[in-house]
């Protein structure tokens, strides 16, 4: 401890770091504005940002719907939010908290809501892209999160909460190096990321062409059927239980929070003390489906019951589908025909589909056993590699966390190679 420092906010750190707030480094931290309704507009290369075009990895998200604003209220109205390259933009409304992007060259000006703050780096004293990443951080992050004003299941950071926010300062040489290495971290986290998007765009290519018949294996052939969904098994109802019978240990009862990217999350469980008769216990190929909620996004989703969820059962809001060709069906729960018919189907008022509604959902099928198994066995080796790739991702973001953690507070200290 002799070589540390301990500074309220951050911890320790080496007695050679100094620490300064953001405002001493940055030469603007302001948020933006409302623009008039009329200076919204579609001829304009000026895009507005707003928090859905942020993401927790830092980049604006590409996907996400832009807006844009006119050139007179750019530069009028919204003049004190006009943001450039390599400015940072961090939301101030939540939750959640920390979702941000440095901004690249695609546009050469941008603007930006009320919700989020700029931040841009000015100080000789710090590295603009070590700036970012220690923002990104856990430890500004909570700093942050500690600070902030919370109503009515909102969150929200003040420019001047913003402004105060201590920055440790390592020498020059080793930000630079801190940031190389982070950077070379997300190239990483970058590549798995386009990886897993290509394989989840041919998988849903590949489904749209072996769940239609469109491609058809060599060695098979005949006409498809349409099927009910009732003939090939049927829909087991959820358990009813009250606060009294939550215990913390006991039978585990899957939720739609237990729903996961079409797999068991064992990440928020509930136990009850009930008896559960063994035909409701789910079993290997049992497909949990999510039939009510309070958001309509989620009616329909589905997992599939492997051996980490046998002897469970699961609630009065879920159904189990248990019957012939689980796999097959279990894509059948995936596709664009399952789910448009989850969206005709859902109650006007409530967020609910019935089963009996489940059980007359229409597919077409081979009439062919083996050519069904052939289809589901190629569409399963398809979503392993996805998770595969998903697990790859998870386990670089938080190597990737962990290191910040050490290289952000000096507790690792990175070599700098001395000018020959």
């Amino acid at each position: 401890m002799n070589n540390l420092k301990f500074i309220d906010g951050i911890g320790f750190i080496p007695n050679d770091w100094s620490v300064k707030r953001a405002d001493e480094l940055c030469s603007k931290i302001t948020k933006g504005t409302t623009p008039p309704k009329e200076d919204i507009v579609n001829n304009s290369n000026i895009p507005f940002l707003r928090v859905n075009n942020l993401t927790f990895d830092g980049l604006l998200d590409v996907n996400s719907s832009f807006i844009f604003v006119s050139e007179v209220a750019h530069r009028s109205v919204l003049s004190r939010s006009i943001a450039y390259k390599n400015d940072i933009l961090m939301n101030i409304v939540g939750p959640p908290l920390g979702k941000m992007a440095l901004l690249n060259d695609d546009f050469d000006e941008y603007n930006l809501n009320q919700a989020i703050v700029i931040y841009r780096v000015s100080s000789i004293d710090v590295a603009r892209l070590f700036f970012f990443f220690f923002l990104k951080g856990v430890i500004a992050q909570n700093w942050l999160q500690s600070h902030s004003k919370k109503t009515s299941g909102q969150q929200n950071l003040t420019i001047e909460v913003c402004k105060n926010l201590p920055v440790p300062i390592p020498p020059l040489p080793e930000q630079i190096k801190i940031a190389s290495i982070l950077s070379t971290w997300d190239n990483a986290i970058n590549t798995v990321q386009k990886l897993l998007a290509n394989s989840q765009q041919q998988k849903k290519a590949l489904m749209q062409q072996l769940l239609t018949g469109k491609k058809r294996f060599a060695g098979f052939e005949g006409e498809w059927e349409k099927v009910k969904l009732k003939s090939l098994g049927r829909c087991l109802t959820g358990l009813t239980y009250s606060p009294d019978d939550v215990v913390e240990n006991g039978i585990l009862v899957l939720r739609s929070s237990n729903v996961q990217s079409g797999k068991l999350s064992f990440a928020d469980n509930v136990y009850v003390n009930k008896v559960i008769e063994e035909k409701n216990k789910t079993r290997y190929g049992d497909i949990l489906v999510c039939i009510r909620n309070g958001s309509r996004n989620l009616i329909g989703k589905t997992a599939f019951i492997k051996e980490e969820g046998c002897g469970q059962t699961h609630g009065a809001f879920m159904t189990l589908f248990r019957g012939n060709h689980s796999e097959y069906v279990f894509q059948l729960f995936q596709s664009h025909a399952y789910y448009k018919q989850v969206s005709q189907n859902l109650g006007a008022t409530i967020n609910s589909i019935n089963t009996s509604d489940l059980h007359d959902f229409v597919f077409f099928m081979p009439s062919n056993k083996l050519e069904i198994e052939k289809i589901a066995a190629v569409l399963t080796t398809a979503d392993q590699e996805i998770d595969n790739l998903r697990a790859q991702l998870n386990h670089l973001k938080q190597e990737k966390k962990a290191l910040m953690q050490q290289l952000l507070t000096g507790k690792r200290r990175v070599k700098i190679e001395e000018a020959a």
